[in-house]
């Protein structure tokens, strides 16, 4: 009786290819400033990242150079990278730059379509289920993205593009705000609610009313106030 044939080797599966390390140590310095790890005033070695990302110091020098030409750090030779804060100039321009795109944005989205709604109201229940979590940096990105909705949805591809590139400005802002200001998470949510309803309800004008006074906060909070 024949024997039954050897069964074909099961083949090793292919190692996952990771990133260049300057690719590595450049997400991991700038995803650390963004949720405030490293924060404004941090002095950065080249050897102490090396290390944290494992690598050797020639990738860090690349990523630190990207990183400075992004605003987010300042190269000293022989000392380090320092982490920049973020300025109450710089605040204040984001907060214009946002309310001329979102004022005009959620005016161009309503009526809104039923996916617009339905996509809001799913950000709006990640926000306070990160909220409840105590994860700021989460509370952040859903707070950024329930607005940048809105805003893809103006079916304006220029603007669009304009408000991606202050991303990282307003993922900074917000969580350094919610570490000072703890109860404007639940006062974030609020908004939200407020402003989608209008949206939901129509009402473009109420929905941009909704959005000059979700916006005017931070403004107070800049000349060191609370609204």
């Amino acid at each position: 009786m024949a024997s039954a044939p050897a069964s074909a080797a099961t083949p090793a599966p292919s190692p996952i290819k990771q990133p260049p390390a300057a690719d590595r140590v450049y997400m991991h310095v700038k995803q650390a400033v963004l949720d405030r790890r490293y924060e404004g005033g941090t002095l950065l070695t080249e050897g102490e990242l090396a290390e944290a990302v494992g690598v050797s110091r020639t990738p860090v020098r690349e990523a630190l150079l990207k990183l400075e030409v992004e605003g987010l750090i300042r190269l000293y030779p022989k000392k380090g990278a320092l982490v920049l804060a973020v300025s109450a100039q710089e605040t204040a321009d984001v907060v214009e730059t946002r309310l001329l795109v979102e004022e005009f944005a959620v005016r161009r989205a309503v009526p809104a379509p039923g996916r617009l709604i339905a996509r809001l109201e799913e950000l709006l229940e990640e926000q306070k289920a990160n909220a409840a979590a105590g994860d700021l940096a989460a509370v952040a990105v859903t707070d950024r993205c329930f607005h940048a909705e809105i805003v893809r949805n103006a079916g304006n591809e220029i603007l669009s593009r304009l408000y991606d590139q202050m991303r990282d400005r307003q993922l900074r802002m917000g969580v350094a705000v919610m570490h000072a200001q703890p109860d404007r998470i639940a006062k974030n949510v609020a908004e939200h609610e407020e402003m989608l309803e209008a949206i939901r309800a129509g009402d473009a004008e109420r929905a941009a009313h909704c959005v000059r006074q979700h916006l005017s906060w931070v403004k107070v909070l800049v000349r060191g106030e609370e609204r």
